[in-house]
């Protein structure tokens, strides 16, 4: 592997520290940290250039807090002076970082993604017998720092670029030497590429007629269940060896006919679901947002942006009936009954009207039927569903 050097007099050029400042601003513009930083732009990006070529910047002042869906998890979020030398790094380093990925490796690379990695699972499903599907314990919390450090040195020669890399690497829990902080940009990458050797080892592995990788969930088809077995087993050293890592779960092939979880969908050979936890996950949080909106806690446009943002999770897959099926929910609760009651509602209102005695009809009168009046209309909820 030739070692890349001369990168370090681009990340500081004044152009690219610009670049980095956009990229780093992109849809955070209103917070208070972007727009100081903003109001003097020049300045600051001087500041930022003169720390960093004097190495007095300082790495790793996080915002750490705690998310709950679809895990628990620690965010460290990075203050936004030093999200912009974190991109202006990575504009040199990615490409490099880039050139030693797979074809089939999803996450954190340009013209790919997660919508990418669910089209390549399911075209390999087709006509493969058997899947193995693995993903990594704890993934973040546990690549080994100094490994780490030691193959982005066959990568790197620029000093500098090795120094920064090495102190954003080194500045989070040093005391155990393991682990990436979880909401930085230069930790996606870098997790990307220390799986690198794993997707080399599985893409030419004999065994494997198919490979997917997002990130720490990966995947490897197969025609022979015993042959499988054996290559899980391999896996698994490899893991533990090569990476210092461990799987989750212990290697087991699963048919492929009967579908697989990957990212939060169900992929069978012929067509995609939503899996049964994204589905509950998407109720909750659409219940939630109703009633933010209800009491008055979020406007309207706002509503609708995180509607939008959450409905882009379900519609790449078959999934018009079933949030056809959750907006129902939604208004018959918006009108004070449980979802499925409004036929229930209709039944005693016809129970409870007045009885009449029957009227003797005229000559030439058309029979008259008694109409029940409709019951309480649904209140608009002010709010659609993106189609």
């Amino acid at each position: 592997m030739k070692r890349l050097g001369n990168l370090w007099p681009g990340v500081i050029e004044r152009g690219n520290l610009l670049r980095a400042f956009h990229q780093a601003a992109r849809g955070k513009r209103q917070k208070q940290e972007v727009r100081r930083f903003a109001e003097d732009l020049d300045g600051n990006l001087d500041r930022l250039r003169q720390e960093v070529i004097e190495r007095r910047f300082e790495i790793g002042k996080f915002n750490v807090f705690m998310v709950y869906d679809p895990k628990e998890r620690t965010i460290h979020a990075a203050r936004f002076v030093e999200r912009v030398f974190h991109h202006a790094l990575m504009n040199l380093c990615e490409p490099v970082l880039e050139r030693q990925a797979v074809f089939h490796s999803y996450a954190c690379r340009k013209g790919k993604g997660r919508l990418k990695a669910i089209d390549a699972a399911q075209n390999a499903a087709r006509g493969r017998a058997w899947h193995l599907k693995l993903d990594i314990r704890k993934y973040f919390e546990s690549i080994p720092q100094e490994r780490l450090i030691s193959r982005l040195h066959r990568l790197f020669k620029d000093p500098e670029i090795l120094h920064w890399l090495e102190k954003i690497l080194r500045g989070h829990r040093p005391e155990e030497g393991k682990g990436l902080p979880i909401g930085s940009l230069t930790s996606q990458h870098l997790a990307n590429f220390y799986l690198g050797p794993l997707d080399r080892f599985c893409h030419e592995h004999p065994a494997v007629k198919a490979y997917c990788r997002y990130m720490d969930d990966f995947v490897c088809w197969g025609d022979d269940k015993a042959v499988m077995i054996a290559l899980g087993k391999e896996i698994q050293s490899f893991v533990e060896k090569e990476l210092g890592l461990g799987l989750k779960h212990p290697p087991c092939p699963q048919p492929t006919g009967r579908g697989m979880d990957f990212l939060g969908y169900r992929i069978f050979p012929s067509h995609v679901e939503l899996k049964r936890r994204s589905k509950v996950r998407y109720w909750r949080k659409l219940r939630l947002l109703h009633t933010l909106h209800e009491d008055n806690m979020i406007s309207s446009k706002a509503l609708q942006e995180r509607l939008t943002a959450l409905t882009a999770f379900v519609l790449p897959v078959r999934s018009h009936g079933f949030r056809r099926g959750v907006m129902e929910k939604l208004r018959s609760a918006a009108i004070g009954h449980e979802p499925g009651e409004p036929g229930r509602q209709l039944e005693q209102q016809r129970e409870q009207l007045p009885r009449r005695e029957p009227q003797q009809q005229h000559p030439g009168e058309h029979e008259q039927q008694h109409r029940v009046s409709p019951g309480p209309q649904l209140r608009p909820t002010g709010w659609m569903l993106p189609s």
